[in-house]
């Protein structure tokens, strides 16, 4: 990931620190853009990334853990850096549990800040990386045919091919067809990397009908992905 394909945005009511950063990170090779409220943040049109916010904690009208919360429940993705000369433990311990990459407490140097930066945009680029698998993952378990999601439903959970066979009222013999099926398909060589792709596409996590949950991933596999949030 280049510098220069990454924006920052700035969002503080200080219109002297709001000015000397944006300077410092142009410089620095980042794209910047600049708000003076959370509302003006809420209002452009965020990509997610790559990019990350640096954020004050204290604004007129939405506070900077508010603007948290709203970006939040919107679907942005964007890593927030807070920046702020009122930091104290509570808010401090509050951002970092709902996400916030880093707090860091006016006035911040120029290295520390350049660092935070970086661990942001880090963890954006394997936040995509993440979701880029599990999508590669997704597109191939929508290749299973119902009977297929559904030895792989007990496959994974370790019962042998005579439970199947009964569980589902066919031979062991087709069991084993579509054993071979579904490796193929998912483009593995063992049970334990079928077990993996489970437990990543969130299938194993009990109770609930195996089925049922194939269905529900195949379903959310098919939707549109979206790579711009827009708010009004």
């Amino acid at each position: 990931m280049t510098k220069d394909a990454s924006i920052v945005h700035v969002v503080d009511d200080d219109p002297s620190f709001r000015s000397a950063t944006g300077e410092l990170l142009g410089v620095c090779g980042y794209k910047v853009l600049l708000h003076e409220t959370a509302k003006q943040l809420l209002e452009a049109s965020l990509v997610d990334g790559p990019g990350c916010i640096l954020l004050d904690v204290k604004m007129p009208g939405l506070s900077g853990p508010q603007l948290q919360d709203q970006l939040s429940r919107r679907g942005c993705k964007l890593p927030i850096v807070f920046i702020s000369g009122h930091g104290d433990i509570p808010t401090t311990v509050r951002a970092i549990k709902l996400g916030a990459e880093d707090f860091l407490t006016k006035p911040v140097c120029k290295k520390k800040l350049l660092e935070a930066i970086e661990n942001a945009l880090d963890r954006y680029a394997t936040m995509q990386r993440q979701e880029k698998q599990i999508s590669d993952l997704r597109s191939l378990f929508t290749l299973l045919t119902p009977r297929e999601c559904e030895v792989f439903a007990l496959l994974v959970r370790g019962k042998p091919h005579k439970q199947i066979a009964y569980e589902l009222d066919i031979s062991e013999r087709t069991v084993k067809l579509h054993r071979h099926q579904v490796v193929q398909k998912l483009k593995v060589r063992s049970l334990a990397e079928l077990a993996v792709i489970a437990d990543r596409l969130g299938m194993l996590a009990p109770p609930c009908d195996d089925t049922k949950r194939m269905i529900d991933v195949v379903t959310k596999a098919r939707l549109p992905a979206s790579g711009t949030v827009r708010y009004s």
